[in-house]
C-alpha cells in the first residue's frame, strides 16, 4: 500500500475515533512513518515535543490488507487519548468502542496469524508440551528457554525444550 493511501487510512480512523467523541489528541501527525526494521511489533505511537507520531511496519504496510493496517493504526491512535499510554481499563474501554462501532478487532496486541500475515521470523527454540503435545516456538533465548521446569501449559502439562531431531520435524507449529 502507498505512504499516501496509509495516511489517508490514518485520517479515516481520526475521524472515526472523534466521531466517536474519544478524546484522542488533536497533535497526531497527518503521516504515518513506515518502520522497516521492525520485526515482532505492528505498529507504535511515539510521544514527542510536538505531538505524537504514528508509526507502522512497513512489512504490514506492504503485505497487510486495508482491515489489518485500519484496525493498528486505530490501536496506535487511542495511546494518544490521555491516561492511555498503556492498555489499561480507559484504553480497553475506547477500544471496546472502536470495535463495536467499526467492526475492528482490536486488542492489546496482534499476531501475525490473526493480521493475515506469515510469520518468517527464525525459530531457535522449541518448547513442547508433554501432555497436549502444543509446539511453543521462541526466537531468543528467555527464561522459559532456560527453565521450562519452572512453568506449565495452558492445559497444565509439564514442558520442554525440545531435542534437536524433534526440532527437525518441526514443519508447523
Amino acid at each position: 500500500m502507498t505512504q499516501r493511501n496509509i495516511d489517508r487510512l490514518l485520517l479515516t480512523v481520526l475521524e472515526q475515533a472523534r466521531a466517536l467523541k474519544i478524546p484522542i489528541s488533536s497533535r497526531v501527525a497527518p503521516h504515518v512513518r513506515l518502520n522497516r526494521r521492525a520485526r515482532n511489533r505492528f505498529g507504535c505511537c511515539i510521544r514527542g515535543e510536538d505531538g505524537y507520531v504514528i508509526e507502522l511496519s512497513a512489512r504490514l504496510a506492504e503485505e497487510g490488507s486495508v482491515e489489518a493496517i485500519s484496525q493498528v493504526l486505530a490501536h496506535e491512535v487511542l495511546h494518544t487519548c490521555h491516561g492511555c499510554s498503556n492498555h489499561g481499563q480507559r484504553w480497553k474501554g475506547y477500544a471496546a468502542r472502536m470495535n463495536a462501532a467499526y467492526g475492528y478487532s482490536i486488542r492489546r496486541s496482534d499476531g501475525f496469524e490473526t493480521l493475515g500475515l506469515t510469520d518468517d521470523r527464525p525459530v531457535r527454540y522449541l518448547v513442547v508440551c508433554q501432555k497436549c503435545g502444543r509446539r511453543i516456538p521462541r526466537m531468543k533465548r528467555s527464561p522459559l528457554v532456560d527453565h521450562p521446569e519452572r512453568y506449565r501449559c495452558k492445559c497444565g502439562g509439564a514442558l520442554r525444550v525440545a531435542d534437536g531431531d524433534q526440532f527437525d520435524l518441526f514443519d508447523q507449529f
